[in-house]
């Protein structure tokens, strides 16, 4: 399967899960004896729940990035050869 097929079968398979994780929470809405939702809310409950899938799926793309390419090494730790590394303490 070509790479950019695969990429968009992954997405519409989460796209299918957040719709129906939004279909399903408006029905547990209703059977817990609230009332029915507005298009309105069918919206923000739909935006709600793709902003936060989108958000972790983001976020975790960052960790993993940031791990693979080293970014999480120490911010203080320059070169030896940096002029503007400081100078340690002598023990």
């Amino acid at each position: 399967m070509p790479p950019l097929l695969k990429r968009a079968l992954l997405t519409v398979v989460i796209l299918a899960l957040a719709a129906g994780a939004t279909v399903g929470m408006g029905r547990i809405w209703t059977a817990i004896g609230g009332p029915p939702l507005s298009i309105h809310g069918w919206i923000a409950m739909a935006v709600g729940i793709g902003g936060t899938a989108a958000m972790a799926w983001v976020l975790m793309a960052l960790a993993f990035r940031s791990d693979r390419d080293g970014w999480d090494a120490r911010a203080d730790r320059l070169p030896k050869d940096d002029p503007a590394a400081p100078v340690p303490p002598k023990p």
